[in-house]
């Protein structure tokens, strides 16, 4: 693939939110960077979904192409990666309702609480739980966890515990499983 550059590497062509993903966030060879961000054609030297995109309306994101909703967005797809495929038609019906710029905004806070997570509450083994959280809850209710979270008046070593705990708490009343499908 010639390469391939975007606006907004951190929302994918395909809705992945990749500036959500473990492997946007790893430092070394295996890092992502993002959806048409700086050498992905290196990275990812094939995506069907690029292909498909310069052979239809050659659009930013897929939810703009005049076929869609083709036969992948026609129903949630049951699988994940390193990130969670669950909310990409949400997503994509979210950045179409408020516009691009804001769901990026929106994105990017998601983003500074995924960081916030991983330099204050993490144990070593908590990326790819605080990734999928933070992912598929949504921001009121991100916030709403970090102000409890906040508030906590618990030793060093029970803080991650009471985080984690408090996380999944908000998406089991919310009926959200916190886990990647394979």
């Amino acid at each position: 693939m010639k390469e391939y550059k975007r606006q907004y590497p951190i929302f994918s062509l395909c809705g992945l939110n990749c500036g959500l993903c473990p492997r946007y966030h790893t430092d070394g060879h295996s890092k992502c960077p993002g959806c048409g961000g700086e050498e992905f054609h290196l990275k990812h030297p094939t995506c069907s979904v690029i292909t498909c995109s310069k052979n239809h309306d050659n659009v930013e994101y897929c939810f703009q192409c005049t076929s869609f909703p083709c036969p992948k967005y026609r129903e949630e797809s049951n699988k994940d990666s390193f990130i969670t495929y669950k909310n990409v038609l949400l997503d994509f019906k979210k950045a179409e309702s408020v516009g691009i710029e804001k769901y990026i905004e929106i994105l990017n806070e998601k983003i500074k609480i995924f960081q916030y997570l991983m330099e204050n509450f993490n144990d070593g083994r908590r990326k790819n739980f605080y990734c999928t959280a933070v992912n598929l809850l949504e921001i009121e209710d991100l916030r709403e966890v970090l102000l409890s979270i906040n508030n906590l008046d618990v030793q060093d070593e029970q803080k991650t515990k009471k985080a984690v705990f408090l996380i999944e708490k908000k998406a089991k009343d919310k009926n959200i499983e916190l886990k990647l499908r394979k």
